[in-house]
């Protein structure tokens, strides 16, 4: 899943936040604390990590509690690549965090442009992951999420029959599709390979979560000529009682715009994963116009595999009002959200039906104007649109994405009326409660 990820790692604060109850190289299952229906969720990253999709599901984990009881197998802290020492000495760490039980895996450091390590690092998961499952104790449910492409869901098939339990797979991202539609690898038949296994991840799962309308479509299209796999709709949402609109002179607001020498001006900002499914690089040079312009800022929220393309392009062309921040600690995302006029929320050609960008609905919550870029009848296009929260042009379409620039720096639209439209629509339908509830009941009629 693509989208906001604004939170700092910080490792040795979380260590001292959760209680580790064990670290052996033997670790008993985990107690049996409630007599709740039991639910295990694999998740690759989890709190502190500062992926969307950890962020997400550490929301889904603590919100369906009071329902469930709940158990967490996710990589130690390490979505930076970096490993704390703290959690490099034993192969599982189990933790309690905010009421939801949590067995950590092992995994190696990595570096994000080093493909290998990575493959490493996430190899080295899955297998960890595979071996805590048994850890887990018995479960009624398994909830699967299409992170690590692919793998995800192979985790959420050995835990069906592992545990005997039924299963529920989230496609947050559908791959190879994704890979596909960036060309990131041109392997035809180890694409098509992983089609099929992830077809089959879709057939084995009792039903599937889809985050947008859009992604039927793709799901659908994998199974032409046999049957579809049971599934329903259910969007990624937002806290709007952690975020929500706040004036530019907010003190806090006020600070966060000086820190980064936005002060008196209009901003208009990305924030998000710099990463290879939103065509930043070709955006950004929609700028260049604007680089004398003062008045103006150009705000880059986060890290990525092309952030240093991005900031090699700034600096060659001289865009001295393009600033790059890094991720905001999650307590601040209120802040650096409301730092801003405007919000890009795109996605690359090839992500309708794939992806939907999440950070939609943190824009919406805290009552700003989308500048969107993306495919029509694409689930976060079909929201804009619907809302009229903003305007949005296809994604490619650089000449149509100048102009509505060009529109919200002139203040030509209605800014403060497309932030209200899209905080009132959230409010009623994108919140957490309302997405809880769907997940609640999903999981008890599988």
């Amino acid at each position: 899943m693509e989208g906001m990820e604004t939170e700092k790692e910080n490792t040795a604060a979380t260590t001292s936040a959760v209680s580790i109850s064990a670290e052996t190289d033997k670790a008993s299952p985990m107690p049996d604390a409630t007599q709740k229906k039991k639910l295990l969720i694999y998740a690759h990253y989890y709190a502190p990590d500062v992926a969307s999709t950890g962020q997400i599901l550490q929301e889904l984990a603590e919100g369906i509690k009071d329902t469930f009881d709940v158990t967490v197998i996710c990589a130690v802290p390490s979505y930076t690549g970096t490993v704390d020492p703290a959690y490099r000495k034993k192969p599982f760490y189990f933790e309690e965090l905010n009421g939801v039980k949590i067995i950590r895996v092992r995994v190696p450091a990595f570096t994000k442009r080093d493909k290998l390590s990575r493959v490493k690092n996430i190899l080295s998961y899955y297998r960890g992951a595979r071996k805590a499952t048994a850890l887990a104790g018995a479960q009624d449910y398994v909830y699967a999420v299409s992170q690590p492409p692919v793998l995800g869901g192979m985790l959420g098939v050995y835990g069906k029959k592992k545990l005997k339990a039924k299963l529920l797979y989230n496609i947050q991202d559908f791959n190879p599709e994704q890979i596909m539609a960036v060309g990131y690898s041109g392997a035809k038949p180890l694409l098509s390979l992983l089609l099929q296994i992830d077809k089959n991840s879709c057939r084995k799962a009792d039903k599937v979560v889809l985050v947008g309308r859009d992604m039927a479509q793709t799901l659908e299209n994998r199974f032409q000529g046999e049957a579809v796999p049971a599934y329903c709709v259910i969007n990624n949402w937002m806290d709007e009682k952690k975020v929500y609109p706040l004036p530019i002179s907010d003190a806090r607001v006020a600070a966060f715009r000086k820190r980064y020498g936005l002060e008196d001006k209009f901003v208009v900002m990305y924030s998000g994963n710099l990463g290879l499914y939103y065509d930043l690089p070709g955006l950004i040079k929609l700028l260049k116009p604007y680089r004398d312009r003062e008045n103006l800022a150009f705000a880059f929220v986060g890290e990525g595999a092309v952030e240093k393309e991005l900031k090699e392009y700034a600096q060659a062309e001289g865009l001295g009002n393009v600033v790059f921040i890094p991720y905001q600690a999650k307590e601040d995302i209120v802040y650096s959200l409301n730092a801003a006029d405007v919000h890009w929320v795109v996605n690359a050609k090839g992500i309708k039906g794939v992806s939907v960008p999440s950070k939609l609905y943190g824009v919406m919550a805290a009552g700003k104007p989308v500048l969107g870029v993306l495919e029509e009848g694409s689930e976060a296009r079909l929201i804009i649109e619907e809302t009229g929260c903003g305007l949005v042009a296809a994604p490619g379409d650089y000449a149509a994405v100048a102009e509505i620039l060009e529109k919200f720096i002139k203040k030509e639209v209605d800014l403060a009326g497309m932030g209200a439209a899209g905080r009132a629509y959230l409010e009623k339908n994108l919140t957490k409660d309302v997405s809880m509830e769907k997940y609640v009941r999903e999981i008890e009629e599988c």
